[in-house]
């Protein structure tokens, strides 16, 4: 090591060592100053980390249970899944007799499909015949315990549908003739085309089914009068159908038809009938079918000529005369007067009052395939829900059900 030899080097010498002794407490000071706010950064640093690796521990270990909880739900379901029946999409069963009746089909849509008939005679299973009762009710059904025992043991030989406001749901067990039988509805005016609507809805779901022969619609206020044997041997053995259609020349009759309609339907072909009909699945089929017609009607026939009284009469008048019975099968009635029926209390109802309704002691005398008979009436309406605990007491003794 060289030491300074002379007084110049030792001046710069001294100088140099002068300002490093001087500088050593600043320096001093910031290597302080970066070791504290390097500590402070690291300590804040750790701190982060553990914050975010709880929240991330936290997060993995919710999706964990989660994740847990829907597996073993998955399970769950996979284990019910596995029990039920498996169901073929495209299977005959399905397309002959849909099990569900909930859809989503337009009207347009639905009496399209209603509308199929096949060429083929011959049905590729053994079909037994049913009577599909359609109920168009604008609600609750009170005389429903009456009809449930009315259908007993009858299952495989009938079909319920029930149309009622949208949005109301029937009430009734699982284990009810009218369980799962309401039909996609839309709201009903009295009076208007709503009405004729509604019919040729239950009409076109009751068509989905093709075991399905006879098509009788009812009301909520409908009562049987006979068995169900009696009934359903009187309707599937029927050579005709049971629609009301007459010619009224008054007002309430002639007086509603409109010369807008010429010239489809002219006056002489106007008839008038009870809403309550009977039809094969020939005629359903074919007024599901109709687009001409009941477009007239739907933009002519306006209240005050009430379409429910008038569209089936005229339109099966014009084309199937011959297969129509012009009477209806529900007794009703009339001699109150006014626009509706008379209605029937719990003190009107006896075995003697139910009687001369099954017998027909008006003595009027009806033809049934071409034959006289009194049996003319299967069901009666209006009754109250009053009439239902005199009525259920005479099922057993007088209609036998």
């Amino acid at each position: 090591m060289k030491l300074p030899g002379n007084r110049g080097e030792k001046e710069v010498l001294e100088k140099c060592m002068g300002s490093t002794m001087k500088d050593s407490p600043l320096r001093l000071a910031k290597i302080i100053a970066f070791f504290v706010v390097f500590v402070s950064g690291l300590v804040i640093g750790l701190a982060t980390s553990s914050h975010i690796y709880r929240h991330l521990t936290s997060r993995a270990s919710s999706s964990f249970y989660m994740n847990r909880a829907l597996n073993s739900s998955s399970e769950k379901n996979c284990s019910i899944v596995q029990k039920c029946e498996k169901v073929e999409c495209l299977s005959m069963g399905r397309f002959l007799r849909p099990s569900n009746l909930s859809h989503g089909l337009s009207d347009m849509e639905l009496f399209w499909r209603a509308s199929l008939v096949s060429k083929k005679k011959e049905y590729p299973y053994r079909r037994v015949p049913k009577v599909a009762f359609m109920f168009l009710t604008r609600g609750p059904m009170p005389l429903l315990p009456l009809w449930e025992r009315f259908f007993h043991s009858h299952e495989k030989l009938f079909s319920i549908y029930v149309h009622a406001p949208p949005g109301y749901k029937l009430n009734v067990s699982t284990t009810s003739a009218f369980y799962g039988r309401q039909v996609p509805s839309q709201n009903v005016e009295w009076g208007t085309v709503t009405l004729a609507d509604a019919e040729r809805r239950l009409l076109a779901n009751a068509l989905l089914d093709f075991s399905n022969e006879r098509f009788v619609l009812l009301s909520e206020t409908c009562i049987p009068v006979y068995n169900f044997k009696t009934v359903y041997k009187y309707l599937i053995s029927s050579t005709r159908s049971f629609v009301d259609s007459y010619d009224d020349p008054s007002r309430y009759g002639r007086g509603r038809y409109s010369r807008n309609m010429l010239p489809e339907i002219k006056l002489a072909q106007w008839r008038k009938g009870s809403q309550w009909f009977e039809l094969s699945r020939a005629l359903a089929t074919d007024i599901v079918a109709d687009t001409k017609y009941y477009a007239i009607f739907s933009k002519y026939c306006k209240p005050s000529c009430y379409p429910d009284e008038h569209y089936i009469p005229t339109y099966l008048n014009m084309f199937y005369g011959d297969l129509v019975a012009n009477r209806s099968v529900t007794w009703v009635d009339w001699s109150m007067g006014g626009p509706h029926p008379a209605t029937f209390e719990k003190a009107n109802i006896t075995e003697g009052f139910i009687q001369s309704i099954r017998k027909n002691e008006t003595g009027t005398v009806c033809s049934y395939n071409s034959a006289n008979t009194s049996l003319c009436y299967l069901f009666a309406r209006k009754f109250s829900p009053t009439a239902l605990e005199p009525l259920l007491n005479l099922t057993s003794t007088l209609m036998q059900f």
